[in-house]
C-alpha cells in the first residue's frame, strides 16, 4: 500500500516536531517514509488531498458489538470493521453477545481469522465463564494464547463474587484483563430507566445508580484482595466515578470506560418513550452526565466507547418497556465527542486505551508503520438514517446535529477513504 497525504495538519501531541503543522506524508508499503512540508516526486502512487485535511493516530474502540456469528442479520463482521474504518476506528475490541458465544480458542481463531485483511483491526474478547453463566471458568488461558485481549461475559452481571475472586487470581498468571459489568440484579430487578423524577413521570421501572455503584465497590475490594486487573466497562454514574478515582488513588489495578451515549444524554430523553434512548445502562442524570464528562476529561475514565450495539428493527419498535437495550454510536463518535470537548481534548480520548489490552500504541513518525485516523474537525452535519453505514438503524443519534467528519483511515496496510 503507497499513499502520499498532501498538507494534512497532523495532531500528534507526543510528537512536538509535527504537532499541529501542515505536512506532506509519504507511505510506502504500509509505513511512514516521509513527512516533510512539500513533498513534490513521490512517484505512480495514489495522492490523496482533501479540504481541511487533518491527521492523527488510530482511533480505538473498547466495546463494539456485530452480530456475526448467529446474528448476521445485525450486522456482519465484514461490514462491521468498514463502518468503523469510515468511523475513523483502527482497532476495535468485539464483544462476545454472539451465538455460539466465544468461549474457546477455537472461537477466539475463527473470529480473527474471519476480521483478517481489514484497515480496522479486529481484537476478540472471549466470554469469562463457560456460556456467559457466571459458574465456572472459561478456557481463558487458551483464548488468551489465540488472541483475546480480555474476558467479558458481555452486560451480564456477575453474581458470584467467588467466580470473580478466582479469574482475578488465575489471569494475574498471563497478564490477562478481567470486565466486570457494574449492575446488582437485585437492586436492578426489571428496571428499564434511571430512577429518579423522570422514571418516576413516566411510570418506568427504575434501575438505581446505587445497583452500579454497590457492585463496583465489591469488585473494588476483590481486586484489592486477589490482584490482578480490573476493568469496568460502560460506567454512568457520579458515584461510580468517584469509587474508581479513589481506587485509584488506592493504586489498585483498574480501568474503566463510559459510552458515548452517556456524556451526551440525560434521562430526560425518554419522555418521548423513543427506544432508541433506551440502553444498558440506562441514561441517567445531568449531574451524573457532568460527573462523567469530567471524569473523561481528567483520566479518572481511561476510555470512550461507541457501544455500538446493533439491532433488528423488531427489537426496538415495541413498546419502550419490551424494546431491548442498546444504541449505535460507531459513526457518531467523533462528531459528538468534537462537539463536547476541544479537538486536541477529543482525539487525545480517541486515542487512549490501547495499552489496557495489550496493543501497541500508534505514533506518527518516520520509520513507523502507518496506522492513521484522517477528518476534517470544522464540518457541520447532521447524522441521519439514511446514511447510516451499518446494516442495523438503531441509533439514538438521528437527526443530531454534530462537529466533525471522518474521512476514513490508512491502516494496517490498507486504506479505507
Amino acid at each position: 500500500m503507497n499513499v502520499l497525504l498532501k498538507s494534512a495538519i497532523i495532531l500528534a501531541p507526543d510528537t512536538p516536531e509535527y504537532h499541529k503543522k501542515k505536512r506532506d506524508i509519504l507511505i510506502r508499503n504500509g509505513q511512514i517514509e516521509k513527512i516533510a512540508a512539500t513533498i513534490k516526486d513521490a512517484g505512480k502512487i495514489r495522492t490523496i488531498q482533501l479540504p481541511n485535511l487533518h491527521v492523527s493516530s488510530g482511533w480505538f474502540d473498547s466495546s463494539v458489538c456485530f452480530g456475526e456469528p448467529g446474528f448476521e442479520e445485525r450486522e456482519t463482521i465484514r461490514n462491521g470493521l468498514k463502518v468503523a474504518a469510515a468511523s475513523g476506528f483502527t482497532d476495535i475490541v468485539l464483544q462476545p453477545n454472539t451465538k455460539p458465544l466465544p468461549d474457546t480458542s477455537s472461537d477466539i481463531v475463527f473470529l480473527k481469522k474471519l476480521a483478517s485483511d481489514n484497515a480496522c483491526e479486529l481484537h476478540p474478547l472471549g466470554t469469562l465463564t463457560q456460556g456467559s453463566t457466571g459458574k465456572d471458568l472459561a478456557e481463558l488461558f487458551d483464548m488468551h494464547n489465540a488472541g483475546a485481549v480480555g474476558f467479558y461475559d458481555h452486560k451480564k452481571p456477575l453474581s458470584h463474587a467467588n467466580v470473580l475472586k478466582i479469574a482475578l487470581q488465575y489471569t494475574s498468571n498471563f497478564n490477562g484483563l478481567v470486565h466486570s459489568f457494574p449492575m446488582d440484579e437485585d437492586l436492578s430487578a426489571d428496571g428499564v430507566a434511571h430512577e429518579g423524577a423522570v422514571s418516576t413521570r413516566l411510570g418506568l421501572k427504575g434501575i438505581p445508580a446505587l445497583a452500579e455503584e454497590i457492585r463496583i465497590a465489591r469488585d473494588l475490594f476483590l481486586l484489592e484482595y486477589a490482584g490482578g486487573k480490573l476493568h469496568i466497562p460502560t460506567i454512568s454514574s457520579a458515584g461510580a466515578v468517584r469509587l474508581i478515582a479513589a481506587a485509584k488513588e488506592r493504586g489498585l489495578n483498574v480501568s474503566c470506560s463510559v459510552s458515548i451515549q452517556h456524556i451526551w444524554e440525560t434521562d430526560e430523553k425518554l419522555a418521548s418513550f423513543d427506544s432508541h434512548f433506551k440502553v444498558l445502562p440506562p441514561l441517567r442524570s445531568g449531574d451524573d452526565r457532568k460527573a462523567l464528562r469530567d471524569g473523561l476529561r481528567n483520566g479518572t475514565i481511561d476510555m470512550l466507547t461507541s457501544d455500538h450495539t446493533p439491532l433488528d428493527v423488531e427489537e426496538k419498535r415495541v413498546e419502550f418497556g419490551h424494546a431491548a437495550f442498546g444504541s449505535l454510536g460507531m459513526e457518531e463518535s467523533f462528531g459528538i465527542l468534537n462537539s463536547i470537548f476541544s479537538i486536541n481534548t477529543a482525539i487525545g480520548i480517541l486515542t487512549r486505551g490501547r495499552e489496557r489490552f495489550g496493543l501497541p500504541d500508534a505514533g506518527i513518525k518516520k520509520g513507523e508503520q502507518a496506522n492513521l485516523t484522517l477528518f476534517d474537525p470544522d464540518k457541520r452535519w447532521t447524522h441521519e438514517e439514511a446514511t447510516c453505514h451499518s446494516t442495523s438503524k438503531n441509533s439514538m443519534f438521528f437527526n443530531t446535529r454534530m462537529k466533525g467528519r471522518v474521512y476514513g483511515v490508512i491502516a494496517h496496510n490498507r486504506i479505507a477513504i
